[in-house]
């Protein structure tokens, strides 16, 4: 699939229209239909009409973006549209946005992308793919003057998006800590940045202890791994940022071991560390001036002989000791150990960790929004702005000293539990907080109602691609500030 800008129109058989809710120009679609009148369209979000050329063979397509307040989403009617019509496509395509605000340009392009997702990897008929999905396939995009930046961004961000939804997709047999190892290392060859994996010796040696009890159980040995992006011209005003993430290739539980029902989506905990991989590439595919670490602690949580026991005392990278209460809080423990290492290792100036890490966030806030954690105001109000910018929500909850108390061990420094069922998400994040070095600038993102979930684009739940946009417009707010 090939993008480009266009300042004039052209020859083409298929057109694309986008209109937003109540601002359908009639006089637009008559100029592409050649037919008078007004079709019974609104331009509601998704909606979709089909209309003929009276003269030619020309299709046009037009597609309601819904209301401007809603634009964070509007890349998902044009991801509607192509993944409803793409294998009716049999040629290039135009999309029309000279009326249209310069947000738009790159929703057309993200959602148009993103419609060559593809879930069903892993089946083997063999179906012929969709024009969409070959590089003979031009999509020109009609704008006022030349878009190619915003096209570009559009297009580079659904890649990143698909890279990381294709992984939290993939099934636990395939997906081990190295093949998320691996992956980080093939993305980073190809775009740029540097990735440096330690094993299991060097796990040892570095004494990273709570990341390697939670990975005991499996025959798959975790690892740590380090993501850097240091942009050309890098100098001391260039903002530092350190995103780390939850890499859960598979959970069981543990031998707190987790209902069957749906435990075939625990492929999906590694939601956060999907998240941290996406944002670097993006940042190296747009060469963006800014300098990241990520950090990702990964392990299989499966029940052995050798898994670890709830009562079990083990230590950590920081030194401290966390009596085990639940096996089945073991995000927490791989985050400690990450956190730590970033921190004592890194010292970025602002530090942002993801994980599909509680229920608790889930039953607080549904399905729309991840459940933010920080002490920082300032960081709080830009990270929810972007959020709401992006329509990948966040949602600030407290981290009251108050429940520290449930964190109390009589035998070890802390323990990873409360025991109690309430205040998951804030527990969690309060045992978190004990292993950050009293950073000022943390921020902890519980993502786990919306890296994973329903989808219109498939049957069974999938990858939504959650953090990709929101964290690349919290870099281009530390790029402008």
């Amino acid at each position: 699939m090939i993008f480009k800008s266009i300042t004039s129109t052209q020859e083409s058989e298929i057109v694309i229209l986008p209109f937003l809710k109540n601002q359908v120009n009639f006089e637009l679609i008559s100029e592409n239909t050649g037919v008078k009148g007004k079709p019974d369209f609104e331009g509601s979000f998704k909606q979709i009409m089909s209309l003929y050329h009276v003269s030619s063979d020309r299709k046009v397509y037009l597609v309601g973006l819904g209301e401007d307040k809603d634009q964070g989403k509007a890349h998902d009617a044009f991801r509607w549209l192509a993944f409803k019509r793409k294998s009716a496509w049999k040629t290039n395509i135009q999309i029309d946005c000279r009326h249209l605000d310069n947000n738009y340009i790159t929703a057309a392009a993200l959602g148009i992308a993103l419609a060559d997702y593809r879930i069903g990897v892993y089946k083997t008929d063999d179906k012929e793919l969709d024009l969409l999905h070959t590089e003979a396939f031009e999509v020109s995009i009609l704008t006022k003057t030349d878009q190619s930046e915003l096209i570009n961004l559009g297009f580079e961000t659904a890649q990143a998006m698909m890279g990381i939804m294709a992984l939290v997709d993939a099934p636990g047999n395939i997906k081990t800590p190295t093949f998320l190892a691996e992956w980080a290392q093939s993305s980073a060859e190809i775009h740029g940045y540097s990735c440096d994996v330690l094993e299991y010796e060097e796990l040892v040696e570095e004494g990273l202890e709570a990341l390697m009890a939670v990975g005991q159980g499996s025959t798959h040995p975790p690892v740590l791994i380090k993501l850097e992006y240091k942009p050309e011209g890098q100098n001391s005003k260039t903002p530092k940022l350190g995103l780390v993430g939850k890499g859960i290739t598979f959970d069981t539980g543990g031998l707190s071991i987790k209902p069957s029902q749906n435990m075939h989506y625990m492929k999906s905990d590694m939601g956060g560390a999907a998240a941290v991989f996406g944002a670097i590439e993006l940042a190296a595919r747009l060469q963006l001036p800014i300098h990241l670490v990520g950090i990702v602690a990964s392990a299989e949580n499966a029940v052995d002989a050798n898994s670890v026991k709830p009562g079990d005392v083990i230590g950590s990278y920081s030194g401290k000791s966390i009596e085990v209460i639940d096996t089945d809080a073991e995000g927490r423990l791989v985050l400690a150990d990450a956190l730590s290492y970033m921190v004592r290792n890194y010292k970025p100036e602002y530090m942002i960790d993801l994980a599909t890490l509680t229920g608790s966030s889930v039953m607080t806030l549904g399905y729309s929004a991840g459940a933010m954690f920080t002490h920082d105001d300032t960081m709080s109000a830009a990270v929810s702005r972007v959020g709401e910018d992006t329509l990948e929500r966040v949602w600030r909850l407290p981290l009251y000293d108050e429940f520290k108390d449930d964190l109390h061990s009589d035998v070890a420094d802390l323990r990873n539990y409360s025991g109690k069922p309430l205040a998951g998400a804030i527990t969690a994040a309060k045992f978190l907080e004990a292993f950050i070095e009293d950073h000022e600038h943390w921020m902890h993102l519980d993502i786990a109602g919306v890296a994973f979930g329903d989808s219109a684009y498939s049957k069974m739940k999938s990858a939504s691609g959650y953090g990709v946009r929101l964290l690349h417009q919290v870099m281009m707010t530390l790029i402008e500030k």
